[in-house]
């Protein structure tokens, strides 16, 4: 897949040393991934949760930190939407942040 927007994953793990490792990992499987459907994303990352409008929320470092993004499975494109603790994704509505 081709990752798109990864600079807030970077600025974000600059801010909160500890996510770097883990948003790494994710990136990488992320790369290699081939995703046609949201069951593709699921097998992959079974504790992501699939939201409508092809929106994903992925826990990174054990729930610490979520990662929503769209994904547009015909074009192979993840785009990343938010990137924040758990407390502030509390705070957002998963389903319209980054629009």
């Amino acid at each position: 897949m081709k990752l798109i927007a990864i600079q807030p994953l970077r600025d974000f793990y600059l801010t909160y040393r500890d996510a770097e490792q883990p948003i790494k990992s994710w990136v990488k499987e992320v790369k290699k991934a081939n995703w046609n459907t949201s069951a593709d994303v699921k097998a992959t990352f079974k504790a992501a949760s699939i939201l409508k409008s092809r929106r994903v929320v992925f826990n990174i470092k054990g729930n610490d930190y979520r990662i929503v993004c769209a994904i547009a499975y015909q074009f192979g494109a993840v785009y990343v939407k938010f990137v924040g603790t758990h407390q502030e994704y509390n705070e957002i509505n998963s389903n319209k942040v980054g629009e």
